[in-house]
């Protein structure tokens, strides 16, 4: 099977101690507007995608630090990619496991489904595929209370899922983030 290459690049995550200021630069460079914020985090665009740059505040998430700490604690957390399916994205992933290669964390965020890696300088990506069809219904979904509620998302088994499509489930099945389980902790380099 040739291997399978993202559709495109999508959005960029920074650590941040400056969160508001680093809002407002947003904002301000990109002319970009805030999708979604609370005290942890914030989605901001500038066009029809549900988020471009997000900024996650370290001054919420890790406020005891060291100076040393929060040296390396800011910066890129990680880059995305999507893909163009949801047979798309767990085709790669089983083509990867078997150079073994896995995700460290595979998580449905609710306007998407993703899995995040690790490359060997330990820089973080995510790869992922939208949940919605539209960039009205992933913005929709943004502004509701099912995201407000669960910004991070839930956990997910991506072999069970695997073996559900090549089974011949559908992909739209698992698009739908479950409602009834408990949010994931972030992982990665914010779960210390």
């Amino acid at each position: 099977m040739a291997r399978i290459r993202p559709a495109q690049f999508v959005h960029v995550v920074y650590r941040t101690r400056r969160f508001d200021e680093m809002t407002r630069w947003y904002e301000t460079v990109f002319d970009a507007r805030v999708q979604y914020a609370n005290p942890v985090l914030a989605f901001l665009t500038y066009d029809d995608e549900h988020h471009r740059i997000a900024l996650i505040n370290l001054s919420v998430v890790q406020p005891e630090a060291t100076e040393a700490d929060r040296r390396g604690a800011v910066g890129v957390d990680h880059v995305a990619y999507t893909y163009g399916s949801i047979e798309d994205l767990f085709e790669n992933y089983a083509q990867l496991k078997e150079k073994g290669i896995v995700p460290y964390w595979c998580v449905h965020h609710g306007v998407t489904m993703s899995m995040y890696y690790a490359d060997p300088d330990g820089n973080q990506m995510e790869l992922q595929v939208d949940a919605f069809t539209s960039s009205e219904a992933a913005n929709a979904y943004m502004h509701g209370p099912g995201f407000s509620a669960n910004a991070i998302g839930v956990e997910y088994d991506p072999d069970a899922i695997l073996a559900q499509l090549r089974a011949r489930t559908p992909g739209a099945a698992f698009l739908t983030r479950k409602t009834d389980l408990p949010a994931s902790p972030i992982r990665g380099s914010l779960a210390a």
